[in-house]
């Protein structure tokens, strides 16, 4: 009987994702795709589907043999018992894991047996995988080309939205109920929210920021739970970014940062996805360094590059027996930051009445940025003066400029891509239901047109400097032909643009070719026996608060 021991003692796990179904690709489907998001183990493969001219979403990981299994199975009771949390809260994850893990595989060697580097390899990256990251869907989170994952219920594929192909389903499906609401909750856990029978629905953040919307079980969907990510960029675009994605043009954006060097307010329509908060995170590095910026979500979101900032976040109210704690919404954050002698409030999303407190803060002489679901202009502006915003007619033409951002299909290809998301619209609001076109996305061409002669909002500028209304074009013009040269060169991370701007604005200069941001022309001076050195500022250098020329005047001083 010893032989049966010996059998018992090597059991082999049936695999390391149990109640996940993965599809491989029929013989006769066509590559289109392939890229690796943690190699060697992990690959993403993108396939054509000749039978229903569609595309699929393929996850192509490493596969462990029986050997493999039997520690993976090993480690993975060993760890669970084991593992301590980590004294250190900002400590990453997936590499505390990782050293914990070899560790536990060091004091345990008898007992796991001894395994190749490879094999070892794809072991520990299926047990980070698990236990620090998103499991079977960890890849997806990793591809940086997914801005979306969605999954709909039991037995149906998870979907993904691709930045080239949009819309794709993938190989992988749950088909285990309990996997399925055990991987719901620990996504609920991740993003330090509850769900269950008694609290069914779920908005939260994931610690990377994705945004997460979530279901459990069959109390609000009969299909059981669900599931929605919202990918956030690690890395958020810029405006710089924006103008090599074709999604404004750089005449648009020195326009904007003319506009909020002066506190102009702002509003960005668009539908879901069409990039309204890539938008506004982009529009506050246009937003001078200096002014003090709070921002409002529900789901934090935005990453403004000031130092003075503050993050406001809303609360919904938890009930435990008797007692609880009250929801803390939108518009009590919005009436909060008023006390805060903010330079700027920047709203995430305004659907409710702390629209009404936005524009009434506008209206005391605050800047404000905000956000609304709308197609048009003219739609947002019936919201705005119906319930449950009800803000009087006569404060529409506070919110200076509104823009309509949409997801289009592209005349060509761009960048590889055949989507993107453009600014159709730029409008002035001068009154109620008095609107002035500033720019019209033509989608023929793939270009803007784009009329500053038109706008009100610079000729008040103007008014305001005491200079003329070409002077500011002119200056306009100065800093689109900067944002050109950044956006060639690309200069694309947000702090980076932010120095380049702001040593554009002590300077004067947009030739960056010839280093002409950072070239102040220093010289020695001799007084009284004493040498001194001056910065000065360069030839037909123009001073953007004022319009006036500073060519060859002093910037600095020094000993």
């Amino acid at each position: 009987m010893g032989w049966l021991k010996g059998l018992r003692k090597r059991k082999i796990p049936e695999r390391a994702d149990l109640g996940i179904s993965r599809q491989e690709p029929k013989d006769n489907f066509r590559l289109v795709e392939k890229y690796y998001v943690s190699n060697p183990h992990a690959q993403i493969l993108v396939y054509q589907d000749p039978d229903q001219a569609s595309l699929r979403y393929f996850i192509d990981e490493a596969v462990l043999d029986e050997d493999e299994l039997i520690v993976h199975d090993k480690l993975t009771k060993i760890v669970s018992k084991e593992l301590e949390p980590p004294t250190d809260l900002d400590v990453d994850p997936a590499a505390y894991v990782r050293e914990q893990v070899q560790l536990l595989s060091h004091k345990y060697r008898r007992s796991i047996g001894k395994i190749s580097d490879e094999n070892w390899s794809k072991v520990l990256y299926y047990i980070v995988r698990d236990i620090a990251g998103y499991g079977p869907l960890d890849p997806m989170l990793r591809d940086p080309n997914i801005e979306d994952i969605s999954c709909n219920g039991l037995l149906t594929p998870v979907f993904v939205w691709h930045r080239k192909y949009e819309s794709i389903p993938t190989n992988l499906s749950f088909t285990d109920d309990r996997i399925y609401n055990d991987f719901i909750i620990k996504l609920a856990h991740k993003g330090e929210k509850h769900i269950s029978s008694a609290h069914p629905i779920l908005d939260a953040a994931l610690p990377e920021k994705h945004r997460l919307a979530a279901t459990f079980q069959k109390e609000v969907s009969t299909h059981g739970s669900s599931f929605c990510i919202r990918k956030f960029r690690e890395d958020p675009l810029s405006i710089i970014d924006l103008i090599n994605l074709g999604t404004l043009s750089p005449k648009l954006a020195a326009y904007f940062w003319m506009l909020l060097e002066h506190r102009m307010n702002f509003l960005i329509l668009g539908g879901t996805g069409a990039g309204k908060t890539s938008m506004l995170n982009a529009l506050l590095s246009l937003v001078p360094p200096n002014d003090k910026v709070i921002t409002v979500e529900e789901v934090a979101e935005l990453n403004p590059p000031h130092q003075n900032w503050v993050p406001l976040v809303s609360r919904k109210g938890f009930i435990f027996g008797q007692t609880g704690g009250a929801s803390i919404d939108l518009f009590d954050l919005v009436k909060l930051t008023l006390r805060y002698r903010p330079d700027y409030i920047v709203v995430g999303e305004v659907r409710g009445e702390e629209a009404f407190t936005l524009f009434q803060a506008i209206a005391t002489g605050h800047g404000g940025i905000c956000t609304m679901h709308s197609d048009s202009l003219d739609h947002a502006v019936k919201r705005f003066t119906s319930e449950p915003m009800n803000i009087a007619k006569i404060y529409i033409p506070m919110m200076n400029i509104s823009m309509h951002i949409s997801r289009v299909e592209l005349p060509y290809e761009r960048e590889g891509l055949r989507f993107g998301r453009r600014t159709r619209n730029v409008w002035e609001i001068e009154d109620f239901e008095k609107y002035v076109e500033i720019s019209r996305w033509n989608p023929t061409t793939d270009t803007f047109n784009v009329d500053l002669t038109k706008s009100i909002k610079l000729k008040h500028i103007s008014e305001l400097k005491g200079v003329r209304l070409e002077a500011i074009l002119e200056e306009i013009e100065k800093r689109e032909k900067l944002l050109t040269e950044l956006a060639s060169i690309n200069v694309r991370d947000q702090k980076e643009v932010v120095i380049k701007l702001q040593e554009y604005k002590k300077t004067g200069r947009s030739d960056l070719s010839e280093g002409a941001i950072n070239n102040l022309k220093e010289s020695t001076v001799t007084i009284k026996g004493r040498s001194y050195r001056i910065w000065r500022h360069p030839k037909g250098a123009i001073d953007p608060e004022t319009g006036k020329k500073i060519g060859g005047r002093i910037a600095r001083r020094g000993g």
